[in-house]
C-alpha cells in the first residue's frame, strides 16, 4: 500500500501530458539532454588539462566606496533584534 502501482503512474504521465502537452515535453527533454551532454563534455575537458589552454583570468575589480550614481541606492543593512 506504501508504493505506487503501475496504473498510478499511468494516470500521473496521462495528467501531465493533458496539462503541458506533447510539444512543451519534448522541447523539455531536449533541453534537459544537451544540458546534461554540455556538463559531460565540461567534465572531460576538464580532465583532459582544459585549463592550460585557456587564458589567464584578469583580476578582479576594486569597488570604490563613494562613488554614486543618479541610479544607485544607498541602503544600511541593520539586524532585527
Amino acid at each position: 500500500m506504501g508504493s505506487f502501482s503501475i496504473w498510478h503512474w499511468l494516470i500521473v504521465l496521462l495528467v501531465v501530458i493533458l496539462i503541458f502537452g506533447t510539444k512543451k515535453l519534448k522541447n523539455l527533454g531536449s533541453d534537459l539532454g544537451g544540458a546534461v551532454k554540455g556538463f559531460k563534455d565540461g567534465v572531460k575537458g576538464s580532465q583532459e588539462g582544459g585549463d592550460a589552454a585557456a587564458p589567464a583570468a584578469a583580476p578582479a575589480q576594486q569597488v570604490t566606496a563613494h562613488k554614486t550614481d543618479a541610479q544607485t541606492v544607498d541602503v544600511d543593512a541593520k539586524t532585527k533584534s
